[in-house]
């Protein structure tokens, strides 16, 4: 178990906003999470901003503007980390493992995306930095393209699952609802999400608008602690387990219709935290497409390979199910405001286990898990947290 804990958090409305860059989108996040955790920015030892950009902003060195944004942090040591779509996660276990290996007492982890401020196909474009572009820069569709290919794989070998990612969609929909930060709180039904029509239409076949993640701001923070300091502290939420599995980059060199990378890092997280998925009360998982839902239910152990519409079918991963998983709406209807997602995430889950997740709170959970990932299942995270205190 690391020795860092989660003491703090602030989580700002996902979606398209007026703040003009992250700069002040990480202002609107950062003097919360720190009155939130109950301390002082002059606290602070080490700052660690998780913002992907690659474009999005001409503005990079985007580490520094955390001291923009609170004057207070201009003298703190701050570092900007990318990992594509886990980037959050990148940043928060870079900054645990300041904690753990003694360099400072508490870190500021923020992240943060300003997307829509391009154009939809420039927006495209930047994504695919997160794919191989010597092979993959001409696929049709963008990254929308890549995992309608995962999809068109899975779906030759183990039929088509259509209507199965329209329900894992019509669910993370419904548990939208209930956040107030997402992007998107809307019930959009099965019927809907399944029909292609001129406001479902297909993206990149087979995935239709309602299985594709919406493209958004936003920005996240937490504040991690040394377990000693975390102890005096109202609240701390430890790792039971933190795992990284990366796979190879290129899609060309892996079988699409399995996440081996995700899968990995699922057995050594379990391993790690000497659990199983029935210890579990709910999981927050890196939805950007439906069809990434469905094969992380295998890669997790629901289900064999080429089952994981049977998990969607017995509702095992609704929200009065067995293991709820993306109580939270998940990226489909929170948003995926690359940087900060995988903060976003570990908030989700954080604040189930304090009961302060509202509509959203799944009763009595006492353990909670997170996968984020970075690229189609290259850079693997999983952290398994529980309550300390």
């Amino acid at each position: 178990m690391t020795k860092a804990q989660i003491i703090g958090w602030s989580h700002g409305k996902f979606g398209k906003a007026e703040a003009p860059s992250t700069q002040e989108l990480m202002a609107d996040v950062i003097v919360p999470a720190l009155q939130h955790a109950a301390i002082g920015s002059t606290d602070i030892d080490g700052v660690f901003v998780g913002v992907f950009n690659n474009g999005f902003s001409r503005q990079d060195f985007q580490g520094a503007l955390a001291g923009m944004a609170c004057d207070d942090l201009r003298s703190v040591p701050a570092v900007r980390v990318e990992n594509a779509c886990a980037t959050g996660s990148a940043a928060l276990y870079a900054a645990a493992d300041f904690i753990d290996a003694g360099r400072g007492r508490i870190a500021l982890v923020v992240g943060a995306e300003k997307m829509t401020a391009v154009p939809t196909a420039q927006a495209g474009d930047i994504l695919l930095g997160a794919s191989y572009r010597a092979e993959e820069a001409e696929v049709e569709g963008g990254f929308a393209g890549l995992f309608a290919k995962i999809a068109q794989n899975y779906f030759q070998a183990y039929g088509d699952r259509s209507e199965e990612l329209a329900m894992i969609a019509a669910k993370n929909h419904r548990n939208g609802v209930q956040n107030p930060f997402a992007h998107m709180q809307k019930d959009f039904g099965l019927a809907f999400c399944n029909q292609v029509s001129e406001k479902n239409p297909y993206v990149a076949p087979p995935l239709r608008r309602t299985d594709c993640s919406l493209i958004s701001d936003g920005a996240a923070a937490i504040v991690l602690a040394h377990e000693d300091v975390a102890a005096e502290m109202e609240r701390a939420i430890a790792f039971r387990a933190r795992q990284q599995v990366n796979d190879t980059l290129a899609l060309s060199r892996r079988d699409l219709t399995a996440f081996e990378g995700a899968r990995t890092a699922w057995r050594r997280a379990l391993s790690q935290a000497g659990l199983t998925l029935d210890d579990l009360d709910l999981v927050e998982t890196h939805d950007c497409f439906t069809i990434a839902e469905m094969i992380e239910y295998e890669a997790m152990g629901l289900a064999a390979p080429g089952e994981g519409y049977r998990i969607v079918r017995e509702g095992l991963t609704a929200k009065d199910g067995r293991l709820p998983v993306n109580p939270s709406g998940g990226l489909k209807s929170k948003g995926h405001p690359i940087g900060a997602t995988g903060v976003s995430m570990h908030i989700m889950a954080a604040m189930q286990l304090v009961g302060e997740a509202g509509g959203m709170q799944i009763d009595g959970a006492e353990k909670t898990a997170v996968f984020n990932m970075g690229g189609a299942a290259v850079a693997n995270y999983v952290s398994i947290l529980e309550r300390a205190k």
